[in-house]
Order: C-alpha cells, then structure tokens, then sequence
C-alpha cells in the first residue's frame, strides 16, 4: 500500500453561509459567483433543500423541528423494511446527539420523527420521498422503501454536519419548517469501483457504498476482473483467484472475495437500496485470466502475471470452444450470486481481438447472460456488434470522441439500447484535476470540478433520443489508487455533484449556486473522515 496521504481539513465546524435562495438556480446575492465568500458559523438551522443532490421541490414554511432528547423515532409496524430503516436513522443520530431515539410504533412517536409508506402515492415513484418538517414533528412518507432510505440521507444532510461525528457533540439539532417532496431525474445513478488494478477488502468496499448512500446514488458497479487482478471466486475455475488474484498493479499481494464475501457486499448495498453489476471484462483486459489457465490461450502458453497499466493487449481466443465453457461457468456461477438485473460483460479496449472476432465473441456472450436470467451491460464498442434486447451501453467516450464513433452509439440508442453515459473528461474519478494532481491520470485531459457538473446528460450525445439516456455513473478506476483516502481525494468533491446530475431536475443545474452548496458539504466530509480535493473552482473556508 501506498503512505497514507492526508489533505488540509476544514477548521472545526465553520462553512460558508451564501445568501442564495433556498430553491435552485438562484444566484447568490453575496457575490458567490466570484468565488469569494466570508466565512462564517454553520448556521443553526440550514435552510430547507440547501443539500446535495438539490431537491426537486422545497417549500419552506414556519418554524423548525428541533431534535432533543425525549424524541422518538416512529415506524409503521406492519412494514419490516419501515422498521429496519428508523433503525438506520436512530444509529445514524445516536452517537453525536447522545440522545436515545427509541424505535416505536408509528402513533407513539407524537412530536417526533415518523417513516411511513404510503404505497398508492404513485407521484413519488419508486425513490421519491416527502419530507414535512415542522414544531410538532418531523414526517417522511414514500410509497416504497427505497424512498424512505432517500429521505432518510436528505433529513440527515439538512441537520448540522457533526450529526455525522462518533461521538457527542453539541446542538442544537434543529430541521428547517417546510415540505420537501423529491423524486429523481434518473432511475440508474450510479459509481464504478475497479478493484481489480488495487484491491479493496469488503469493509474498504462498504465504507464507498456508505459514502454513495449519502449522495442518493442507487448503483455499485465493481470492476472485478482485468488485466493485473481477478477478484471474485469462481468454483470451477479456481486458479483465477488464487494465481491470478495474487497480485495487483505495482506487485502488491492482490486480494479476492470469495463467494461468501461477494453476498456481504451484495447484501451490504441491498441495504443501502444499491443494485451490485458485477463486471467480468472480455474479451479483452483479461491478462488475470490467461496467466491462470494456458488453455485459454491460443497458442496454449501462459503468460506471465502481469503489474502494469497498459492495456489492449490481452485477449481469449475467440475460436477455441473452451473459451466458451470458461464463459458459460464464469457468468453462471457470478449471476447466481448476483439477485441484481445485470452483468456487465465489458467489451472495450479489445485491441488485440479482430473485429470480426470481436463480433463473433460477443454474438455468442450475450445469449449466455440472458440464459442465466440478466440482462447486459457493456462499454460503448459493444455497439461495434449488435447490442442484445435490453442491453444497456456504457458510453466512455470524450467530447472529443470522432463523430463516427459517437453516431454508432446514437444509432444503438435510436434502435432500443439503453445508455449509460460516463464521458471520461467529465465523468472518470481518476482523471487528474489539474497537472500539479499527484494520482490519477490524465489520458483524457483534466477534469476540475466545475467540468465534471456543468454538463447535461440528456443533450450529451447528439442524435440519441432524450429517453435513451436511462443515467449515469462515474467510475473510478485505480492504477493510481490504493488507498481509501486515495479514493477519497480522487472521488470528493467531483462525485457529490455527478449524483446531482443524475437526481435533480436539469433546470436546478446551476454552476453558481451548486458550488455554495458543495462547499457547504466539506464540513460533512470532515466530519465523516472523507479526504478531499479543495478545488480553487469552490469556495471553501479559509483556514
């Protein structure tokens, strides 16, 4: 592992206090436009929707809720996901409130907090939520419970940001009067974890996923297999794991999840109302698993392990049947773990497969992902084949991209496909922000903070139809990552904002008044222990 690296904390619990409008897109009246804030105490009580991701309606009205010691959190008994969830808010609240937040039954929980669902208020959809905060009571309603856990992060986000802190602090923990009702832009919002060029443990996974939970992301894609790491169990091909798992980019030890700890993560992002998409990367980025079975190679020869960050030069053998045992067993045995809808089945950078092998490859792939009841995922060159019913297609591309290159992605949007889109200079994590950035790359050029939010996923990519576009994720990829805190300091504050885009309303998308909210957040990053990039675009406290 590489020496812990530490970025400049915020001085206690001071943030900026911007005369913005509690709704979205208005502009400070302080002159936050400019950059040049004053700084001062966070305030008591945090205006209503000043939050990331901006909700989509904020009505402020009376005078705030205000947390203490004799509150009680209600659920509705005859719903267990309602009573497992007011579980999750009290030991949220619990440690820095050192208040005892008792779970009870919805109608003993007068004056306090209430979850309840509310299945026939089909307006809210399946994440939305209605947050109504006043003197006698707070109360979120959803129809289903993945709504509660959204609101859930909202209440938890406009109380002080020490509420995020393991041990007692002060108050008061007061919530600002109004209503709230919020649902999301788009259904797939999700972040891409590579922990195949470094490997993370389960609980280094976990700590991403609750980063994630915060910022209303709904899906965890890992990157499981490539050229220097497979990552997961496979029972009939076990030397995947333990030759080819046994090291990483730099020739650290390596890692991998057995079965068992595959379902921890699953079950741990369950929890958090976040599908897994494992990816198995073909036909190229597969080095890991040719070193580990020679068969598997065309001329029957093993190469060696492989520590680098190279990539295109790996590939399966298209043409030998055992390739196709080796694929049938691996998606078998990693949709069996998987109660998600997809694989990600990979697809790009496969320079060393021919086109017409390429093809042939992934003509025969697909149908063994539906065959074991998923649907596909794969990176834009899958529309260089014809996509499967259902696919969705994982843009990568760059502003720049060839216009070529882009109307094929367009014309697989116009033909059904779904698209995900993670342009890398907007997007990718690990994208270095400026030249003086010590990790990360910068093959795709650099991507500050304000490039990485000021752009609109449903006008993207020119002649793919506005309803195509079913989201977008920022992946993180991590030849240059081995830490948490290095993952930290490459995903905040860049992914904050690229989870905004993928919920809020696109009319709330507003350079200026986002940065004051972002840089209302870096106390919550403090208190959560998150290290973080202070981009000179936001501004930040002075120290």
């Amino acid at each position: 592992m590489t020496q812990r690296r530490r970025i400049p904390r915020l001085i206690g619990s001071l943030l900026l206090v911007a005369a913005a409008g509690v709704g979205c897109g208005e502009a400070a009246a302080d002159g936050t436009a400019d950059g040049k804030n004053a700084a001062a105490a966070e305030p008591e009580v945090r205006p209503l929707g000043r939050i990331v991701p901006v909700p989509a309606s904020v009505a402020p009205e009376g005078e705030p809720f205000a947390l203490s010691r004799t509150t009680r959190i209600g659920a509705d008994g005859t719903h267990r996901e309602t009573r497992d969830l007011a579980r999750y808010l009290a030991g949220l609240l619990r440690p820095a409130t050192g208040f005892p937040l008792p779970v009870v039954d919805d109608q003993a929980a007068r004056g306090g907090i209430r979850l309840r669902l509310s299945p026939g208020d089909t307006e809210l959809g399946d994440e939305g939520y209605r947050l109504h905060s006043a003197p006698d009571g707070v109360t979120l309603t959803a129809r289903a419970p993945a709504g509660l856990f959204r609101g859930v992060q909202t209440l938890r986000q406009q109380l002080p940001s020490a509420v995020e802190r393991k041990s007692v602090q002060n108050g008061p923990w007061k919530i600002a009067g109004g209503t709230i009702t919020d649902t999301p832009r788009y259904a797939y919002r999700g972040a891409m974890l590579d922990v195949s060029r470094h490997f993370f443990t389960v609980d280094e996974v976990k700590r991403y996923i609750d980063q994630l939970a915060l910022y209303k992301v709904n899906t965890l894609h890992l990157h499981l297999s490539d050229d220097q790491g497979w990552r997961i169990a496979v029972d009939s091909w076990p030397r995947l794991t333990t030759h080819g798992g046994s090291t990483e980019v730099g020739g650290g030890p390596g890692g991998f999840y057995t079965k068992a700890q595959y379902r921890e993560i699953v079950e741990y992002a369950a929890s958090r109302y976040q599908e897994v998409i494992p990816e198995i990367d073909l036909p190229g980025h597969t080095n890991a698993a040719l070193a580990s079975y020679a068969e598997l190679n065309c001329d029957g020869v093993a190469p060696e392990l492989y520590t680098g960050i190279k990539v295109g030069f790996s590939s399966l053998c298209v043409p030998k049947p055992v390739t196709y045992d080796f694929v049938d067993d691996v998606i078998r045995e990693i949709a069996a773990l998987t109660p998600g809808r997809y694989i990600h089945i990979g697809g790009d950078e496969a320079h060393s497969t021919s086109h017409a092998d390429y093809v042939t490859f992934m003509d025969k792939v697909q149908p063994v992902v539906a065959k074991y009841g998923k649907k596909v995922v794969g990176w834009h060159q899958l529309t260089g084949t014809t996509p499967a019913e259902g696919a969705l297609v994982q843009y990568w591309g760059l502003d720049r991209t060839p216009a070529a290159e882009k109307e094929r992605v367009a014309a697989a949007a116009r033909n059904g496909a779904g698209l995900i889109l993670s342009p890398a200079d907007r997007s990718y994590l690990d994208m270095k922000y400026t030249k003086d950035t010590k990790l990360g790359l910068a093959w795709a050029g650099y991507v500050e903070v304000r490039r990485s939010y000021d752009w609109n996923p449903a006008g993207y990519l020119a002649g793919a139809p506005a309803d195509s576009v079913r989201g977008i994720e920022a992946p993180l990829w991590t030849e240059t990552l081995a830490t948490t805190d290095d993952l930290d300091v490459m995903a905040f504050p860049r992914l904050p904002g690229l989870a905004e885009l993928g919920w809020s309303p696109a009319a709330t998308h507003d350079w200026d008044t986002y940065k004051v909210r972002l840089a209302e957040q870096a106390p919550r990053f403090d208190a959560l222990g998150i290290d973080y990039y202070r981009s000179p675009e936001v501004p930040w406290l002075a120290e």
